[in-house]
């Protein structure tokens, strides 16, 4: 028999007490996961309490002394140069625009005045965008960037992000937001060498940070996350992307409003690009006070933030340069076109092309307004070339007459104008373009106030950055017959009066009598007039005239009278050659000597610091210059001075420099000078306050070309500058000074009236110099 048992529901086997039931686990875990987390804080908070004793000192940014360049003004507060690694421009927060903060606020840190050092939001929503496939972001702010910029090493570690934000917290606790931003805006690399917006705005655009627009401010905030990569030099197509995107988010953050954001995104900018990076072509002038200001304050000199202020004011020096560029090319005008430059092969596949053009170019920068070009098509009719910056140009007409021979299929093939050429062009009056070329002429001109010194400009040659040698100071030439007025000077104080008759005829002196070989000065026409007042032969440079009186007054005392005006005896060798300004000398000393006839008798020297200050503007030095009306500095008497003034007025009225009568003034004086196979050429001349010297010459010394003078060539040069200088002056009249008195139309000394003093000279042929130092002398017969 079969028994059967009730179903029971079957009951889950009893669970040991204290057994992992899933919720038990799960709260177990996360009570793990949480302890763990809370060690883990605790260690990293521990760490960071034991670092953050340890963290550098903020006295760099507190006590903010960034290296600050040597700066040079022009007495009228004209930037004119600048030196050091790091060129940059200390500019307080106020000072600095509204609408530059917000373009830097807005491209790097636009919640920058609501965190306090570290953006949490701002990592936020780059992680998000980087998770998602964006274009990778960071969440650096600017706090951060200060950190990372003063203390902290490029190191990509944790190590070196959590110092950064330990540094970030630090900063934000002892500096205020305004403190911290103009620390960074001072600080920030963007390239060029430039350290902050300030100085950016005027090496880009040169202007001052204070002037720029909407869109320029949007181009230099674009700059701090890669300075190479959006250069607006190198890299204008990068960079107008990047001011764009600025643009762009300035306007959602309403920054700008819809009508500042449509001007600004249309609007062209113009980056500086050009030779000069200030306002004014003063750079041997920047030069030559960099090195003055160097020999005193040694390595100091680009990292102190010196000021240097000199005497040179912007006109005068806008003048000089304009008329020393412009007289340099009168002169290449009148003499043979040379050929191109250089060649290539240009590409038939344009964005090769392109490439090459650019490439070869860059080899040949623009000099101002003489600009390198390539040409793409040449013939009789037509030249068309592409400059360095992409524009393509026609020239024509009148514009190919300058080098018409070398576009003849005839030319010879290495100086003919065709396609792959490198040509140099500029535009006549701004308009047409025509061919020219880079000079191989150099030049040089000083104005100075003969008064005290005080250099008022100075063009030291043609174009610095081709050739860096100052003709002004550097280059020891012959001065030829604008040395004469000096021996003249000389021969007043032997008892020779302007009315002093002296035969202007030939002289010879035979082997015998030089010791080496015979000479035979001549007159620069080789006319010879007989007879004439010593007035005469200087206003017409006469050498037979000055040789007579340097033999009658003696050469040696010639020699050491020329040094009151502070001639080198050793330059100036005390033979009759110096009659004929055989010796050396250079503009600068020249500026010296002119104003002690322009002054009444006073030795100035010429002097260009007028003082030195540190980045507080307290004067460290200061000029203190000799004067004029001092009679401790009076090297030669009044009456001298007055009696050579007249005669150098009668240079302008009457004889060689007579093409200044343009100027339409009665007070200028000057002499011209020309040396041996017109060699060098010169204008020495002035007024009562303006002295100016302007010469030109080749470096490695070659005829200028058989009718070539200084009043052709240095002249045009001094009556460029004078006529915009002294334009608006008034016509000052020479006082007589007292011991001097009139007979008919000359001037005498009142102790050697006439018939008391030199009457007349009568010179034949005289012992000249003797031995190797006589040859060499013999070689400078000057004009």
């Amino acid at each position: 028999m079969t028994t059967t048992t009730p179903d029971t529901p079957s009951t889950p086997s009893p669970t040991p007490s204290g057994g992992l039931t899933p919720k038990r686990l799960a709260l177990w875990a996360l009570g793990l996961l949480t302890g763990s987390a809370l060690v883990v804080v605790l260690v990293i908070v521990f760490a960071l309490a034991m670092a953050y004793p340890n963290l550098p000192s903020l006295d760099t940014i507190t006590d903010y002394r960034p290296k600050m360049p040597l700066r040079v003004f022009s007495a009228d507060n004209v930037l004119i140069g600048e030196f050091g690694e790091e060129r940059r421009t200390l500019t307080r927060i106020k000072d600095i625009p509204d609408i530059m903060k917000k373009a830097v606020l807005a491209i790097e840190d636009d919640r920058f005045y609501q965190h306090g050092g570290i953006d949490y939001m701002g990592i936020l929503r780059a992680a998000v965008h980087n998770l998602t496939g964006g274009a990778r972001q960071g969440a650096s702010t600017i706090t951060q960037q200060v950190a990372r910029n003063f203390f902290l090493s490029s190191e990509q570690s944790y190590k070196r992000k959590a110092y950064e934000a330990l540094l970030a917290w630090k900063i934000e606790k002892n500096l205020s937001k305004d403190q911290i931003l103009e620390v960074y805006m001072n600080q920030i690399y963007l390239g060029q060498r430039a350290f902050g917006f300030s100085s950016a705005a005027q090496i880009y655009f040169g202007k001052p940070l204070k002037d720029i627009s909407i869109a320029e401010a949007a181009m230099l905030a674009g700059l701090p996350k890669a300075p190479s990569a959006y250069n607006p030099v190198v890299n204008p197509k990068r960079a107008r992307t990047r001011q764009q995107y600025i643009l762009q988010r300035m306007h959602e953050l309403r920054y700008i409003t819809d009508a500042q954001y449509e001007q600004a995104r249309k609007e062209q900018i113009k980056v500086k690009s050009d030779s000069s990076e200030f306002g004014v072509h003063a750079e041997y002038v920047a030069e030559m006070a960099r090195q003055l200001v160097y020999e005193q304050f040694k390595e100091e000199t680009y990292t102190r933030g010196l000021n240097v202020f000199t005497t040179i004011t912007k006109a005068d020096q806008d003048a000089a340069y304009l008329a020393l560029r412009r007289g340099v090319m009168d002169y290449e005008r009148r003499h043979q076109y040379r050929g191109p430059e250089a060649y290539i092969d240009i590409p038939a596949n344009k964005e090769e092309a392109d490439d090459a053009i650019e490439t070869e170019l860059a080899d040949h920068p623009d000099s101002d307004d003489i600009v390198a070009a390539m040409v793409l098509e040449a013939s009789p009719q037509l030249v068309r070339a592409v400059t360095a910056s992409g524009e393509e140009v026609k020239i024509a007409g009148p514009g190919l007459q300058f080098a018409q021979g070398w576009l003849s299929e005839k030319a010879a093939s290495n100086r003919r104008i065709r396609r792959g050429a490198v040509i140099r062009i500029t535009q006549d009056g701004g308009k047409d373009w025509a061919i020219t070329q880079m000079p191989e002429v150099e030049s040089a001109f000083i104005s100075v106030a003969p008064d005290d010194g005080a250099i008022k400009s100075l063009v030291g040659g043609f174009d610095f950055n081709r050739n860096k040698f100052n003709h002004v100071t550097q280059a020891w030439r012959q001065p030829g017959s604008s040395f004469k007025p000096f021996i003249y000077s000389a021969a007043l104080e032997r008892g020779l009066t302007p009315a002093t008759l002296i035969n202007d005829a030939p002289i010879s002196f035979d082997a015998g009598q030089t010791g080496g070989q015979a000479w035979e000065p001549k007159n620069y026409d080789n006319k010879y007039e007989g007879m004439m007042t010593m007035r005469r032969g200087l206003t017409k440079s006469k050498n037979m005239i000055s040789i007579r009186i340097l033999h009658k007054i003696g050469a040696k005392y010639g020699q050491e009278y020329t040094t009151r005006f502070g001639f080198e005896a050793d330059k100036n060798p005390p033979y009759l050659t110096l009659a004929l300004g055989a010796g050396a000398t250079t503009p600068l000393q020249m500026a010296g000597a002119y104003s002690v006839f322009a002054n009444g008798g006073y030795r100035v020297n010429p002097y260009l610091i007028s003082k030195v200050t540190d980045a507080d503007g307290k004067v460290l030095s200061q000029a203190i210059p000799e004067k004029a009306g001092i009679d401790g500095n009076r090297v030669i008497d009044e009456r001298n001075a007055y009696l050579i003034d007249s005669m150098l007025r009668d240079v302008v009225r009457y004889g060689t420099a007579t093409r200044a009568l343009v100027l339409n003034r009665p007070d200028i004086a000057g002499k011209t000078g020309t040396t041996n196979d017109s060699m060098d050429a010169w204008f020495a001349g002035y007024q009562a306050h303006l002295v100016g010297i302007a010469w030109i010459g080749y470096d490695q010394p070659k005829n200028l070309g058989n009718r070539e003078t200084g009043g052709g060539l240095a002249l045009p040069i001094w009556i460029g500058y004078m006529q915009k200088t002294l334009k608006g002056i008034p016509v000052e009249e020479r006082p007589v000074p007292s011991g001097l008195v009139q007979v008919g139309d000359e001037w005498y000394y009142q102790e050697n009236p006439p018939g008391t003093s030199v009457q007349s000279l009568e010179v034949g042929a005289h012992p000249a110099p003797q031995g190797e130092p006589a040859r060499e002398a013999i070689k400078n017969e000057l004009f």
